[in-house]
């Protein structure tokens, strides 16, 4: 596979997890600037490692979940706790998830995590 096949595969992958929507609005801030980055990113991220056959992307989003609440790396968290629904991630999943941060990653790292997660879920109508 050739660096454009990857990029177009990257491009559905993402798609598929984050919505098109989110993936539209992020394509609008694209620029000369951050453009190489952006096909970095859609490429690595989203066309070699998520599509990798190792792992579900349900597991990859639990995985993705207590990497970012550990990291606390906020606006990620959010974005990828829709992508956890989108991927079959259950509400009673991410609060386990959540539950095992706040052992390794501390408490208020998880309690932030529960407060992003609720308003997620809020929204998406899933409590």
């Amino acid at each position: 596979m050739d660096e454009k096949d990857r990029l177009a595969l990257g491009d559905r992958t993402r798609r598929s997890v984050l919505g098109d929507a989110h993936v539209d609005r992020s394509q609008q801030t694209r620029s000369d600037f951050n453009g190489e980055f952006v096909d970095f990113i859609t490429r690595t991220a989203w066309g070699e490692i998520w599509t990798r056959p190792g792992l579900a992307r349900r597991d990859r989003s639990l995985i993705v979940l207590a990497m970012m609440t550990a990291l606390g790396r906020w606006e990620e968290l959010k974005l990828h706790l829709k992508g956890a629904l989108n991927n079959g991630v259950t509400p009673e999943e991410i609060k386990e998830v959540l539950l095992q941060a706040a052992v390794y990653a501390g408490v208020p790292a998880a309690n932030t995590a529960f407060h992003l997660a609720a308003e997620v879920l809020r929204e998406a109508g899933r409590i």
